[in-house]
């Protein structure tokens, strides 16, 4: 019983009895049963209840003596799990599934789900990066995240540290969908823990493929990213490494057929190299939620243009003299020591929303350096 991730192309049909439910559950949780053997045993007996019953003797075929199918015991315990933390089981083909993953080979036959699961049929874009993000990087997080809940997209991520969080945080009042690499019920990072309860409890949903109490390792985490990408119209990687988790989630949205772009980063920054490396290759550059709009008019379902809220999130850009203008008073500003940012903004007399912007072209055109705690210095 190999996996070739090649699902079905019969589509599965919702369970119609909680014992077919339970029965889905053994079936998927039974020893070498993957998701495509799941859906090849789905699709040749008609049912998991038939699935079940002939399994042992397909093992025997198979080279596997003594072949004994997931105890019972073992599923009604998960079940149990599930209720203690409110978490709901979704099945490949029930209308609460998520459309956008019907068209993956390896799409799961089976989804947790706490919160509110109804956001999973929204127009949704993933956001992804470093876990030891700059700041700079969760900066950019949260203002993307924000523009686009503003437009009406539901935000993806993976509830890490660093952009993950930010995403989250920045778009709970909006809708956000949190994809976990261990069980639905095990909230990780502790860190994030209040995060994640925050995300059930006002409209978002996280999300998980594994069983319920499961610890998440590092061999969970591609499967985890699958996921993301695959609930969504398009990725962006927004700080990463060049061998990191988001470049592999970035990967395999290409290999999806979603969208994939990129937000730019400085050449000596590491955590900025993979990003540098996608759009070296082809991937779309972004340096806002207005940008990553633009990229995906066809969305079926988006909000009409004229609806989003652009002012915010891309002021008017300013005549080419006052940039400059703008540019030479932060350079005089600052010198070889670092320097706060906030004092700077102080010093300056100016609105974050103003210099921002400047300071991002001062760093990519590699006149300023940004130093760890949020200072700021020339670059000599």
């Amino acid at each position: 019983m190999v996996e070739h991730f090649s699902s079905s192309t019969h589509p599965l049909l919702p369970p119609t009895t909680e014992d077919d439910r339970l029965d889905r559950l053994r079936l998927l949780r039974s020893r070498r049963v993957g998701i495509s053997t799941f859906h090849r045993l789905m699709s040749e007996h008609g049912s998991a209840a038939a699935a079940l019953e002939a399994l042992p003797e397909i093992a025997r075929a198979a080279g596997l003596e003594n072949y004994d199918i997931c105890p019972l015991g073992v599923v009604e315990a998960e079940m149990r799990a599930a209720r203690t933390a409110c978490a709901r089981m979704i099945c490949r083909g029930e209308p609460l599934y998520p459309s956008a993953l019907n068209d993956l080979d390896d799409a799961p036959p089976i989804l947790w789900a706490v919160g509110d699961a109804g956001i999973l049929s929204r127009p949704a874009v993933a956001l992804v990066g470093a876990r030891n993000a700059s700041s700079l990087g969760t900066r950019m997080a949260r203002a993307m995240a924000e523009g686009l809940g503003q437009a009406g997209y539901v935000t993806v991520s993976g509830l890490a540290r660093g952009v993950d969080a930010a995403v989250h945080a920045a778009s709970i009042a909006t809708g956000t969908i949190a994809v976990q690499g261990g069980g639905v019920d095990v909230l990780y990072p502790a860190e994030n823990a209040r995060l994640a309860e925050e995300i059930a409890a006002t409209g978002g949903v996280r999300l998980s493929e594994q069983p319920m109490g499961l610890s998440p390792q590092a061999r969970h985490f591609p499967a985890r990213n699958r996921i993301i990408s695959g609930l969504a119209r398009a990725v962006v990687v927004i700080e990463a490494a060049p061998k990191s988790g988001s470049l592999i989630t970035a990967r395999t949205a290409l290999d999806q057929g979603r969208e994939v772009l990129a937000v730019p980063g400085h050449p000596f920054d590491a955590r900025a190299g993979g990003c540098n490396m996608l759009i070296r290759d082809g991937a779309r550059l972004v340096r806002s939620a207005a940008d990553v709009i633009e990229a995906l008019p066809a969305m079926v379902g988006a909000p009409a243009q004229p609806e989003l809220p652009l002012a915010p999130l891309v002021p008017p850009r300013r005549p080419r003299r006052e940039i400059a203008d703008l540019h030479a008073r932060i350079l005089d500003r600052l010198g070889p020591s670092p320097v706060a940012e906030d004092q700077l903004l102080r010093d300056l007399g100016a609105e974050p929303r103003e210099i921002v912007p400047a300071l991002t072209d001062l760093e990519l055109e590699g006149r300023i350096r940004r130093q760890p705690g949020g200072l700021l210095s020339l670059a000599v």
